[in-house]
């Protein structure tokens, strides 16, 4: 016995088109994300390589401030970032866990 349809029966006989992907909002940030299946210590070290590099940026998009801009807000939020001491997080070595340390 045939199923029954829900919705209106295609004219012709080809396919239908396979649904579309939504695009992520900001692909920049889907290409920076750690997949969650990776273990947590290599999650730590890819989330603070990517703070690393966003400091960075920022750095960069600080010493590139034109000069009507080095007394403003944005600038001094931009000072902010730049003078973080990411050293720290990049000295800790999380624990494996299970008794695998």
């Amino acid at each position: 016995m045939p199923r029954h349809r829900i919705g209106p029966i295609p004219l012709s006989g080809a396919p239908s088109p396979a649904p579309r992907q939504a695009a992520p909002a900001n692909p920049r940030a889907a290409r920076n994300t750690v997949p969650a299946h990776l273990p947590r210590p290599k999650r730590w070290a890819a989330a603070v390589a990517a703070l690393v590099n966003l400091q960075e940026e920022y750095r960069a998009w600080l010493d590139n401030l034109p000069p009507n801009l080095e007394s403003s807000p944005l600038a001094h939020k931009l000072q902010a970032i730049a003078e973080l001491d990411l050293e720290e997080l990049q000295a800790i070595e999380p624990p494996r866990g299970y008794g695998r340390d």
